[in-house]
């Protein structure tokens, strides 16, 4: 006995040390996490080729010299393709966004041109080019050297040739750069440019040249300027709200489940810190959604421990120990756990292989987390456990017990269910219908689905919305020429957000200045975001894609899984039942659908089916150990009131992290968190009301066909 406590005692102190190592690293590591624009502040542009077939060596070139041309205002800057005919440049950490944003969005050209205005060179005839000192008579002189290509060799000497004693101009952008004059006739491919009066104006006018002109003529699709104090703000805001809605959701598990809540906290304390460990070594990039990926899979980790410790109340409550009662719960839990979270891990894979920037930092965090819950459940919680019970911990007062009771009949109220789904859903079709007729659209479509320019301002005070209309909104078309300007309070903050059509980058910048002229905002309190109508439409027909494909991959796997198609259709008929309701929500409240929609979605379709697999298992289970005295009726009621305190639970200890992230989050945080608040109450209503009662009506009807 004495052996057996003195290896509980270590092998609890093991865990927790593992919990204080893993939970130091950790912390250490959130420095070097790398983090997306929305955090870290700076530009993002998105360019397309006006050329609607470019070469791969076209686009490699584009994107070397766009590159140079980045790295220039950061060391960070990444450049990189995007399909056949995209490139996307990210610059972070830059507070005059606006600036880098004119520059990029300029590409421009470089050309060599005589005093007669003919062009004797072009940008890409130019190899290289550096900037340098030369030393005569003593006498040091900042200059830039020249290297040709083999086809600008041949044509820079026949120019020089002709033009010996005059001044060739170096003009980028319609800008004279450079003016010199030619001293001999220049035939070895290399030359330098004299007469620069600092070292810094060499470097400059060889950056000039060395980038060159671009191989391709470049269209700008979407861009977005953040200042850096707002990502700090966002940082800030969210880690608070992961502390207290963890703090909330460890006292509920301790509250709820005693001995086993406690092993839980721990687990979760070291899922915490293995997720920012990896989130470093990956090198994933962390965005804003992807810190709502984080706080939401703290929540969904709850579900396998919440699966774990029910099966080990119900053990109990049959007559077992304490410690075969852990043991059986983890095993009965086992395939459960495994099938949900697959099934979620589809989600996440088709939402990073389908989503954009921020959408796909969402999907690694999420789909990060799915994987360490379900090591930290299935290993950390069960060495806690049995070193607890080792310990002392031994009496089933310390573990609850959940004796079988009367089953609640669900099914007989399946009618009235189905009819509320069914009006929940004509409601959404009737109130999109009356909005496609108006006009106005069947849904109150975001900048991410209709294109334009989204422009969030941070007033120094709290403007009522007379006063954004009175003051506001007439200085903005004054500055935009937009006469169908929208404005959008943010609530409790002193945040507007003003939409309008697409601007250029001149009309963000004075619109800018106009915030900060006629209401003193600070200029880095100011973001903006633009998209074009081509991106919209791609957005639009990925989001609807992204459901079907994840769809079809889950009906696919649990159809493998359970062996039975009617498991299969009936979990999907509920996926799209609850994509429908909160569709509904969406058309009814006039939340907007932006790109968030398409994360919140199929987070949505994964979570869903999360809690209906725990059902189907419980059904599937209790078929294999049907007595002949219980009706099929009686026995879907009685698993789906097994497994109803755990639905109600997980439900409650994800929703709980979600809101307190609306709470205390930035508006597009709370954009993603209210939808998927309803999204936790109708999943949770349809895997207990819907799901079970669909598998029977389609069980029944083929038991009655096969009968006729």
């Amino acid at each position: 006995m004495k052996s057996s406590k003195s290896k509980g005692f270590l092998g609890l102190l093991a865990i927790l040390m593992c919990v204080g190592l893993f939970g130091y690293f950790g912390y250490d590591t959130m420095d070097d996490i790398k983090l997306g624009l929305d955090l870290a502040g700076g530009v993002s542009i998105t360019y397309q080729s006006v050329e609607d077939n470019p070469t791969s060596e076209q686009m490699s070139d584009t994107v070397y010299k766009l590159q140079q041309r980045a790295q220039g205002y950061s060391s960070e800057a990444e450049v990189y393709q995007e399909g056949s005919n995209r490139i996307n440049i990210d610059i972070p950490g830059e507070s005059d966004a606006n600036a880098i944003l004119a520059e990029l969005g300029k590409p421009g050209s470089l050309m060599f041109i005589d005093e007669e205005g003919t062009v004797i060179l072009t940008g890409t005839q130019v190899a290289s080019a550096k900037a340098g000192i030369m030393e005569q008579n003593g006498i040091k002189e900042n200059i830039v050297n020249l290297t040709f290509t083999p086809e600008g060799t041949k044509t820079f000497a026949e120019a020089t040739e002709k033009n010996v004693g005059r001044i060739i101009y170096i003009i980028y952008d319609n800008a004279i750069k450079s003016a010199p004059r030619v001293n001999s006739v220049i035939t070895g491919g290399q030359c330098y440019i004299e007469g620069m009066d600092t070292y810094e104006e060499a470097e400059n006018l060889a950056a000039t040249i060395r980038i060159g002109s671009l191989s391709l003529e470049l269209e700008e699709l979407r861009s977005n300027v953040v200042g850096a104090k707002l990502g700090q703000e966002a940082i800030a805001t969210s880690l608070k709200a992961a502390a207290i809605g963890f703090l909330i959701v460890a006292l509920f598990m301790i509250g709820a489940y005693r001995i086993p809540g406690a092993a839980s906290v721990l687990a979760l304390c070291l899922y915490v810190g293995l997720e920012l460990i990896l989130l470093s070594a990956f090198e994933v990039t962390l965005t804003l959604p992807g810190i709502a990926g984080i706080i939401l899979s703290i929540g969904m980790a709850v579900d396998a421990n919440v699966i774990i410790f029910t099966r080990i109340k119900e053990e109990i409550g049959v007559g077992k120990t304490v410690r075969s009662a852990i043991k059986t719960g983890f095993s009965k839990a086992l395939s459960a756990i495994v099938d949900g979270n697959v099934t979620t891990l589809i989600a996440a894979v088709v939402l990073f292989w389908r989503g954009s920037g921020s959408v796909k930092g969402f999907a690694s965090t999420l789909a990060i987390g799915i994987i360490l819950s379900m090591f930290t459940a299935l290993f950390v919680t069960k060495g806690a456990l049995y070193a607890l019970y080792a310990i002392g911990f031994q009496d089933a007062k310390f573990y609850g017990v959940k004796k079988a009771g009367a089953s609640i009949d669900f099914l007989g109220k399946k009618k009235m269910f189905f009819a509320v789904s069914i009006a929940a859903m004509a409601i959404g079709w009737v109130v999109m219908g009356m909005g496609a007729a108006s006009g106005k659209g069947a849904l109150n479509y975001g900048m991410d689905f209709r294109g334009g320019t989204s422009t969030n301002v941070t007033f120094n005070e709290d403007l009522s919305l007379n006063d954004i209309s009175a003051k506001v909104v007439p200085v903005v078309e004054q500055v935009t020429g937009d006469a169908e300007v929208q404005t959008q309070k943010v609530a409790g903050t002193n945040e507007v957000i003003i939409k309008t059509k697409t601007l250029s980058v001149e009309q963000r910048q004075a619109l800018n200045d106009a915030m900060v002229e006629q209401f003193g905002v600070d200029a880095q309190q100011i973001t903006a975001e633009s998209i074009s109508g081509a991106v919209s439409k791609e957005m639009k027909k990925d989001a609807v894609a992204a459901v079907i494909i994840s769809t079809i991959c889950m009906l696919i796997y649990i159809w493998f899984r359970f062996k039975d198609i009617r498991f299969a259709a009936s979990a999907v008929l509920a996926l799209v039942h609850d994509v429908l309701v909160v569709l509904t929500c969406y058309a009814v409240a006039k939340w907007s659908v932006g790109s968030t929609f398409i994360a919140c979605m199929l987070t949505l379709v994964g979570y869903s089916i999360n809690a209906t697999i725990v059902i189907f298992d419980r059904i599937r289970e209790n078929l294999g150990a049907k007595s002949h005295k219980e009706s099929l009726d009686q026995l879907v009621n009685r698993s789906i009131t097994e497994t109803f305190t755990r639905s109600v639970n997980t439900s409650i200890t994800t929703f709980i992290m979600v809101f307190v992230l609306f709470l205390l989050g930035v508006s597009s945080i709370r954009e993603f968190a209210l939808p998927l608040m309803a999204g936790i109450i109708c999943g949770g209503y349809s895997s207990i009301c819907v799901t079970g009662a669909l598998w029977y009506v389609m069980t029944t009807r083929k038991k009655a066909a096969k009968a006729e």
